[in-house]
Order: structure tokens, then sequence, then C-alpha cells
């Protein structure tokens, strides 16, 4: 249409060369077709400050929660860590996230890097579909009193802060208590987050479109240990009773936060959900195969 503006927050790896090369490819490519594309500030420094004031193919803007505001996509070259920092960026405005691998697993994202030519075409063309993912709110509770918010897409994890120390944690589901546990500590995940860390200690693979909640004890000493998935309007709250241990909550890997004593921990589903972009239709089975090289060789399916 004429005269429509257009434009996408770019968010890279950038400590890496070859990123910061294919971010600049990137760029220039949805820059020819009318498209602005963003950079976050605190990026600039690993782009190259002069590669970025040189180029009329970006738009510096702040690094805060505002900087997807208006876009129509966040779109992340990088791994699933680069692809979290993407979706705080989204997040806020609401704004669809497509991802491009270049890290090892990838699960989050939506293309590898040698498709990278067809994700700029399907970004021109506005050939995506968005899928809306659960996502987690977080309160840590001290004293009665709401003392940390915060949100994930992944997993939330309450560990033990000492290696030689177990934390003690009591377990309740809708208002109920299930059990303690004497642990390394809990993941609580999203379907999202099944194949992260709640996988990585023993939880279940959960596809996508299941709506459901987990709930993964690390390393617990108790005869009732076993990996739960409730209902996704569960409230789930874990409470620290015991001797105190120090503790630190952890959302999606990336955002931490040192458990005050005695505290209690929060989880629901949030009202918002994280909207990724998707450029196919494939089955989460397709995807599990591929990421996790499962082996299907033999493979004759229906006749």
């Amino acid at each position: 249409m004429t005269g429509e503006s257009r434009s996408v927050l770019l968010v890279t790896h950038a400590a890496r060369p070859d990123v910061r090369a294919l971010a600049t490819q990137v760029a220039a490519a949805l820059a020819a077709d009318g498209i602005d594309v963003r950079v976050c500030s605190d990026e600039v420094a690993e782009i190259s400050a002069e590669a970025v004031a040189a180029s009329a193919d970006w738009t510096v803007v702040p690094a805060d929660e505002d900087a997807a505001d208006g876009t129509e996509l966040v779109v992340v070259l990088g791994g699933d860590g680069t692809i979290l920092r993407g979706a705080e960026r989204a997040r806020h405005g609401d704004v669809p996230l497509l991802g491009v691998n270049l890290g090892h697993v990838g699960f989050l994202a939506e293309a590898e890097r040698e498709a990278v030519d067809d994700v700029v075409r399907a970004i021109v063309e506005r050939a995506w579909h968005v899928e809306e993912r659960t996502a987690l709110d977080v309160s840590v509770l001290a004293g009665g009193e709401c003392v940390h918010r915060t949100w994930a897409l992944n997993e939330v994890s309450v560990e033990k802060a000492s290696r030689e120390r177990m934390i003690d944690v009591l377990v309740e589901i809708d208002g109920r208590p299930l059990s303690r546990w004497g642990c390394d500590g809990v993941v609580c995940a999203t379907p999202t987050g099944s194949t992260a860390y709640a996988f990585s200690a023993g939880g279940p693979v959960v596809w996508p479109e299941v709506q459901a909640l987990l709930v993964v004890p690390i390393s617990a000493h108790a005869l009732f240990a076993r990996p739960l998935v409730v209902s996704p309007t569960s409230a789930i709250a874990l409470e620290l009773p015991g001797t105190a241990t120090a503790a630190v909550l952890w959302a999606d890997g990336r955002r931490s936060y040192d458990v005050p004593e005695h505290a209690r921990i929060e989880i629901r589903r949030s009202a918002q959900p994280v909207r990724l972009a998707r450029l196919t239709s494939a089955p989460f089975t397709d995807r599990l195969v591929a990421k996790f090289s499962l082996p299907v060789d033999g493979w004759r399916g229906r006749r």
C-alpha cells in the first residue's frame, strides 16, 4: 500500500562477527523494500557504532521496554537465549516474535540460517501467521507482601544458592498442600518450556497446543517426587518453610532474584501470552525429531 510505514525490531547475538554480517544483510534487504529496521542502543556497541551510523538501513532506538512498540515484528538472529531476550522486547508491545536460529538447538526459532532469504521474503510479503504460547506470571511474597514480580515464557525455577545444601520446598496446588521436598530446586514450566530446563530435569515433553503447566522437582529426596502436569488454570505455590537456606529464583534462565527467607512463590498462567510468528504449519513432531536428531529410520507411515 502506497505510503504505508512499516518497521521491525532486529535483535541479534551481535558479539559474533558472523551474526553481525548477517544482521547487516537482513537490514539492507528489508530496507530495500521500505521496511524500517530498528536496533536497540545496547546492541550498537557490539554491532559497531561506526557501521550503524554509516548505514541508512538502521534506526537506533533506546534499549527499553518500548523498543518494539509500533513495530509489526521482532526479528531475532541467534539461539534460544537471544530469542528469549527478544521475547522481553516483544512482550510489552504485544508484538509477534520471529527467530532465525544461529545457535545449537534453537527450539524457539522458526527458521535456520540457510533460510534467511526466505525469512526476509516472508516478512516483506507478510507471509506469516501468529501462534500464541502460554507464559507465566510469578510473584514472590515475604511476610504477606509481594516483594518481586516477573514473568517467563519457558520456565521459572527456584534453586538452592549453595552447592552443599538442599532447599526445603513445600508444594501447593490450587490452595492445597501437595508434598514437601528436600531438593536442589523446583522447575515450573509451560509447554513451550517442556523441552528446555524441565526436560533436562526429567519432565515430560508437552506439545505446545496442550493447555497445561508443569511442576518438575530437581534431585528431590522424597518418596513422591514425580513431574506433575496440572491444569492451565491451576495456582502453583512454592513455600520455603524450613531452616533458612539461600535460594534463588530464575525466570527463563535470564532474570534472577534472591529469594528471602521463608518466602512464598506463586506461579500462574499469564493473561498475556507470547506471540510467535510462524512461517509454516509443520507439526511439532517434525520439530522434535529435527532438533533432538531422533532416530526415525525405517518409518513407512500409514499405507
